[in-house]
């Protein structure tokens, strides 16, 4: 039986670098995406107060 030594899988350095650049930039896109799906739902709750509410609620 022949005994080698098992092949090592090389350095990925700049891959792990690039990761921790990613992950230092933080989740900016996913505020922004929550953000813009919160100023929808406030401006179409709005909308339908001002127009549904509102004017049945007048005598």
């Amino acid at each position: 039986m022949i005994n080698s030594s098992s092949p090592q899988p090389p350095a990925s350095v700049p891959e792990d670098e690039a990761i921790e650049t990613i992950v230092r930039a933080g989740p900016g896109g996913a505020v922004a995406v929550a953000g813009v799906a919160t100023a929808i739902v406030v401006g179409l709750w709005f909308a339908f107060y001002l127009f549904v509410f509102l004017p049945r609620s007048v005598p």
